[in-house]
């Protein structure tokens, strides 16, 4: 019986599976697959789109330019790429297809540049955008993604300020606008948008000494190989939508989504470990050429040297030689970045799932490093009909920075005399040599703790209500919690200090969380020759920020450090919540006539609530316009060499509001204990909204059918109506109040971009890129500025990057010492003689760019070069207790008679005096220009596609791996700087698509 019911359910399966097969074999013998390779008569073509048309299924090309699709013997095949003309072949049965694609001069177009609200093709735009995509940028050893923009951009100023990782980067785009420049009231910085959210471009306040000058930077917690492109833009006619947001340019952040055309999961791996190291070195004295001048400063002040005024002659080992750089800053900091992602989906549906993990560590002594994980989500749906389409994209990051407390370990290291004590004693023990020095590495136990997690996330729906006519909202939402620890323990001091010094702790806690609503009605119409395409929308904006700042003094027990239950005393330095509120209304109207004559005019009203009642509100806006003068029928047929030709330039207004909350009230703050209030603010409700008028006139020609391509702009940006904490007299109990002063600040400045496609045969590729800015800053007018405490940092008609200097005479032949003019003949020194303005912003800054690429190899390199004057950051006295240039010790000034730049050695306070005044004059101020070679990278692709089914890469990525300079201090980048130098990094890692 069992194998009768056997047999029987047998012959049902083979009966059901043979009427399948008869009925879809007239299906399924029309499928086919269709395989073959994208090139461009030469070299493959990566990420070329392989639709089947009319019905939007699709496939990407392969790193090989190889695709497989499945079809139908009668479907049309249409394959396009960007620069390239689309085609279409009809398969006719064939299931190899191999197809040539050719360049097409018009398809300047069809590049897509994300202008924020809008997108507009490269050829149509009318403002400055300048675009950075991914893949420039995701193998460069950074932590944040503006440190790998240096060098690549026109007009975009970025100076990484410490090797310190995660320290946040000084940013201008077109120059200085405001007079705010410190870091918590910085009125500079630009508009940070991720993937439609607005990011507070403020550095994160630290405590820790390694970072407290500089803040941290808040986009640290970003995958670089998440990012799909960067945008910056710097105009009116770009900005001018941001209303206030963009009065100093906006920074575009998008993040990479899923590919939905391809019929199977893409995964995506890379790794890579790098090694960190200080590329330059200051050149000091070696402890015999230091200590003879130490003998020889003695002699020239006719002072005999004792155990209490020279140490190192007396007390410490005359034979011992420590290089303290190499020591303190020189050891190799090892670099391990590991990403995996995962993409794809269908028509309908693409998604993109990625995670990272980076970590870096330290030059210092010690175990200290940063490390950050980060995961990303980016999910896009569409309906069949393609009018309501989902876009939902998350961001998430997680960072911690572990440091040492100080913010002199550099200048020690360079000041420290070369036959200082060993650092530790036979018993392994700090050595503080009897207490005649004080040991560099009892800094580190004052350790530093930082972690940031930051989420970043929007949604964006739209649907199509008419032709032409979309409704779209977008949502956001962005959550910072950063929270830091200092620890100073008693063994951070000397032992004989131990009973006169407290343990004690820092603490620091800051939540913001905000959210942006911004719904929008779009409109594109074609009438004729006509295309217009309008945008309205509107913005309700909210951040929310608590910040609990509080100190802890007197723990029983070093373990307990950090505990402020243990605590004896709890000070609350700072306890506050602030809520920013911002509503605006905007608008744009885009008209195109016969795709030659373009005009776009933009207006935004801003509402703030850092603003009185009667004052909150303004409107901004700008025109831009633009000729595409090579479509014109005489210049077609008289000027065949020019392939394309476009005159585009825009003007208008943008705001700021970038000041602290609440400045237009009058504020209190409770006493301690059982008390009441006291005032900490005055109230002036009448301050209103900075303004900057921006102007900007261009030029863009190509070449070739664009194989060479030239773009030349000029800028004019007048901020005005300045936002400061205004003076006041101390007899008002109050150090300023906010107010606007009538000061004007002028940029303007020249841009110079070329790209060029220099050789392309069937296995060699060569192009390059370059750009040059050459930016002049001015204060155009300053009214009675002699009444305000701005007298002695800014002079009208000169940049507001200067330094006001004594005039340096020279070395006095006869006494050896340095000598600066006495302008008024009064005896003394201050600033009515300080008559010199030493401009020490950069004159001229730009990259040279090259990608090569022979069969599997490629090669890609980036040159930045800055032009600049800057003081030179270490320079001591000679003959005192510190290490000096090996250059002063042998220009210095010896005997009477003497001409040389460098004054006698000396230890007394008359010639230190005579030192420290020149060093304030334009003596000490010298050429910090420098050409870097701020990245080079080296790749192999091996030729594994038949075992992977993928691709392999093999990589060699170099950082700041030379620098040309005559500036001599540790990084012309960062001149009278006392920080740690940008660091050379060479990694090497393997990167797998299957």
């Amino acid at each position: 019986m069992i194998n009768n019911h056997k047999s029987v359910r047998w012959r049902r399966v083979y009966c059901c599976n043979l009427l399948f097969l008869i009925f879809t074999l007239p299906l399924t013998a029309q499928d086919l697959l269709v395989t073959g390779k994208v090139t461009d008569g030469h070299l493959p073509i990566s990420g070329a789109t392989v639709l089947i048309k009319n019905i939007n299924k699709g496939v990407v090309s392969d790193f090989d330019g190889r695709y497989s699709i499945t079809a139908k013997a009668k479907d049309t095949l249409q394959i396009s790429y960007l620069g390239y003309t689309t085609v279409t072949f009809p398969i006719q049965g064939r299931t190899t297809i191999d197809i040539n694609l050719q360049e097409d001069a018009t398809t300047l177009g069809e590049v897509q540049i994300n202008a924020g609200y809008y997108s507009v093709t490269d050829r149509e735009r009318t403002g400055s955008i300048s675009k950075v995509s991914g893949s420039e940028i995701a193998l460069q050893p950074v932590v944040s993604p503006l440190e790998a923009l240096q060098g690549r951009l026109a007009g975009v100023s970025i100076v990484q300020k410490s090797g310190i990782p995660g320290v946040a980067a000084t940013v201008q785009i077109r120059g200085q606008n405001s007079l705010r420049t410190a870091f918590e009231d910085n009125g500079n910085l630009p508009l940070y948008i991720i993937d439609g959210v607005p990011i507070d471009s403020s550095p994160l306040h630290s405590f820790s000494g390694m970072t407290s000058s500089m803040g941290i930077d808040p986009l640290n917690t970003l995958d670089l190989t998440n990012i799909e492109s960067i945008e910056v833009l710097k105009d009116a006619d770009a900005t001018a939508i941001y209303g206030s947001r963009g009065a100093n340019g906006v920074i575009l952040i998008t993040t990479k989504e899923g590919e939905g055309y391809r019929e199977k999961t893409q995964i995506n791996a890379r790794i890579y470990n790098g090694v960190s190291q200080v590329g330059h070195f200051v050149n000091l004295l070696h402890s015999k050429d230091y200590l003879e001048l130490r003998k020889e400063a003695f002699a020239n002040d006719g002072v005999t040297p004792t155990a209490s005024n020279a140490k190192d002659l007396i007390l410490w080992d005359q034979q011992r030689n420590t290089d303290w750089q190499k020591v303190l800053f020189g050891s190799a900091a090892t670099t391990t970045d590991a990403n995996i992602s995962l993409s794809g989906g269908n028509h309908n549906t693409s998604f993109r799932l990625s995670s990272g993990y980076y970590k870096v560590g330290t030059v210092f002594p010690g175990d200290f490093g940063y490390q950050k994980l980060t995961t990303g989500l980016h999910l896009n749906h569409r309906s069949d009909d393609d009018k309501f389409k989902v876009q939902l994209s998350m961001n998430y990051g997680v960072d911690e920075n572990d440091q040492f407390n100080s913010n002199s370990f550099v200048t020690v290291a360079l000041a420290l005399p070369p036959n200082a004590p060993e650092l530790y004693n036979e018993q392994g023990n700090l050595n503080w040599e009897n207490s005649t020095w004080t040991n560099p590495l009892a800094a580190m136990h004052n350790v530093s703790n930082a972690k940031v997690q930051q989420l970043i996330s929007s949604i964006g729906i739209s649907y199509e209500l008419a032709q032409g006519l979309t409704i779209r909202t977008n949502v956001g939402y962005n959550m910072l919690h950063s929270q830091e620890l200092v620890k100073n323990p008693v063994k951070a001091y000397n032992p004989s200090l131990w009973d006169l010094i407290q343990p004690r702790s820092s603490h620091s806690n800051t939540n913001n969380n905000s959210w942006i609503l911004e719904p929008q009605l779009n409109y594109n119409k074609q009438f004729g020759n006509w295309q217009v395409q309008t945008l309205i929308g509107a913005t309700l904006q909210q951040r929310n920020s608590k910040n609990l700042r509080v100190t802890g003094i007197g723990y029983p027990n070093e373990q307990l450090i950090g505990d402020l239950a243990s605590a004896n005393t709890v000070y609350v330095i700072d306890n506050g919540e602030i809520q920013y509120r911002y509503n605006a209304v905007f608008a744009r109207v885009a008209v195109d006539w016969k795709n030659k004559y373009i005009l776009n005019l933009t207006g935004r009203r801003d509402g703030s609530s850092r603003f009185g009642p009667n004052r909150r509100f303004s409107n901004f806006g700008a025109l831009g316009y633009a000729w595409i003068f090579s479509d014109e029928k005489a210049i077609k047929e008289g000027m065949h060499w020019l392939s394309f030709g476009k005159l585009r330039g825009s003007y208008g207004t943008t705001g700021s509001d970038q000041i602290g909350d609440y400045g237009y009230l009058d504020t209190y703050s409770s006493t301690t204990g059982k008390g009441g209030l006291y005032p900490t603010q005055l109230t002036n409700p009448f301050y209103s909204w900075e303004t900057n008028r921006k102007f900007e006139t261009a030029l863009e020609l190509g070449f070739l059918k664009n194989r060479l391509k030239f773009q030349l702009s000029w800028y004019r940006n007048r901020s005005s109506n300045q936002l400061v904490g205004y003076a006041l007299p101390t007899t008002t109990g109050f150090t300023s109040v906010q107010a606007n002063l009538p000061a004007t600040v002028q940029n303007t400045g020249w841009e110079f971009e070329w790209n060029s496609l220099n050789i392309r045969t069937n296995n060699f590729r060569w192009s390059t890129s370059f750009n040059l800015t050459f930016p002049k800053n001015k204060l155009v007018s300053f009214p009675d500025i002699a009444q305000t405490s701005y007298a002695n940092i800014y002079r009208v008609g000169s940049p507001l990057n200067i330094s006001l200097l004594y005039r340096y005479l020279g070395v006095n032949a006869q006494t050896g010492l340095h000598e600066i003019e006495d302008i008024n003949q009064d005896g003394s020194y201050d600033y009515e003689d300080r008559v010199v303005v030493k401009d020490v912003g950069r004159k001229f800054f730009g990259g040279f760019q090259n990608q090569i690429s022979y069969k599997g190899f490629n090669l890609g390199m980036l040159l930045e070069f800055v032009s600049q004057q800057g003081p030179q950051f270490y320079r001591a006295t000679p003959g005192r207790m510190n290490n000096v240039l090996q250059e002063d010790f042998d220009l210095r000034w010896r005997a009477e008679g003497d001409n040389t730049s460098v004054q006698q050695a000396s230890q007394a306070i008359l010639p230190n005096r005579a030192y420290s005044n020149a060093r304030n004059s334009n003596m000490n101020f010298k050429d910090a220009s420098f050409i870097r070679m701020k990245s080079l990278l080296i790749s192999y692709d091996l030729p594994l596609k038949d075992i992977l089914n993928g691709n392999c890469r093999l990589f060699v990525s170099g950082q700041n791996l030379w620098t040309i300079t005559r500036y001599k201090g540790l990084d012309p980048q960062q001149p009278n700087s006392p920080n740690l130098p940008v660091l050379r990094t060479i990694s090497m890692g393997i990167d797998i698509n299957f």
